[in-house]
């Protein structure tokens, strides 16, 4: 796993809910699922959402050891890096970042399920996360920094 400096975080975030962060970084999730698309190119941060139910962890789970079942490489990942338990999951935080390399509306990767899948390479961790609210949509994560976010 590449690591990123705080100094070198640009200046735009996405939120993702967990574990989907998780999966990108450590999973090798290599699409982001939304339903807008967009125009925005290049390296963003990833904000690791507060939000999340049981429901949304659960599927996420699930999902990522159905693809484990087929694929090898995900496999040993997820032997790796094991989804973490609901309650210790970092949630409220700039987690690192990727780069958005395309858009797509159809795709053969079992991650995707659209209808529109933000393209991702190169996921790079902070090894501290930085406390930050998030927001809708793609936003400048240096305006939402906060103190005292649950993890």
């Amino acid at each position: 796993m590449k690591f990123i400096l705080p100094e070198d975080l640009p200046q735009l975030a996405l939120s993702v809910r967990q574990p989907w962060v998780h999966c990108i970084f450590h999973l090798g999730k290599p699409v982001e699922n939304r339903t807008w698309n967009t125009r925005i190119r290049g390296t963003v941060c990833i904000h690791a959402s507060k939000g999340m139910t049981q429901d949304e962890y659960e599927d996420c789970r699930s999902l990522s050891y159905q693809i484990g079942q087929k694929d090898d490489a995900t496999r040993e990942l997820l032997r790796q890096h094991p989804v973490p338990a609901l309650r210790s999951i970092p949630r409220g935080f700039i987690i690192g970042t990727v780069d958005i390399v395309d858009v797509v509306r159809r795709s053969n990767d079992p991650w995707f399920f659209g209808p529109y899948g933000f393209v991702l390479e190169n996921p790079r961790l902070l090894e501290n996360p930085i406390p930050c609210n998030g927001a809708l949509g793609f936003f400048d994560w240096r305006q939402k920094r906060s103190m005292g976010v649950s993890r």
